[in-house]
Parts: C-alpha cells; structure tokens; sequence
C-alpha cells in the first residue's frame, strides 16, 4: 500500500482536489467520479462529498493507497520512512 504524507497550505483542503494533488487522480473529474463510485474513505468511513474539506490530521484512504494530512509546516520536520534519524549538530 502507498503511504502518502500530504503537507496542508492552508486550513484545509476539498476531497477532489487532495486526490489531485497526490496523483491519485488525472484529474477534478476524476477524483469527483472516485468519490461518487464510493471509492473513497475519510477515517474510516466512505466519504460521498465530494468537497468535503479536509484538516490535518485527518486519513483518506482508497484502493493501495492511504493519505495523512499534516498541518502546514510539519513536513519538513519529519524524517523519511526508513532513515535513521539525523541527530542535531554538536555546538
């Protein structure tokens, strides 16, 4: 399963376009079709709306991937799956 950790721009953001901007889906139409198919889950349980705005924290999850939303700026502060953490430098 693809594990994606998405960092937020802004409060929030709509189902459609998470799927978007991960590459889920070629397209808004796309994304839109997935959602009213019933394709995807928000937290573990099917989300229908299409523009459901979404918040850090929260898990979208749908066939081989899964998507965790982090509040803005927090990406940068989190290491990559598997490498070891770089400790801070001697000073």
């Amino acid at each position: 399963m693809q594990i994606i950790r998405f960092e937020l721009r802004a409060e929030f953001i709509t189902l459609d376009r998470l799927l978007k901007a991960t590459g889920l889906a070629a397209s808004g139409g796309g994304a839109k079709s997935m959602v009213a198919d019933g394709r995807v889950q928000v937290d573990g349980r099917d989300e229908l709306r299409k523009t459901a705005k979404l918040r850090a924290g929260q898990v979208v999850s749908l066939a081989g991937a899964r998507i965790r939303l982090l509040p803005p700026g927090s990406a940068a502060a989190l290491p990559l799956e598997g490498a070891d953490p770089v400790p801070p430098p001697a000073g």
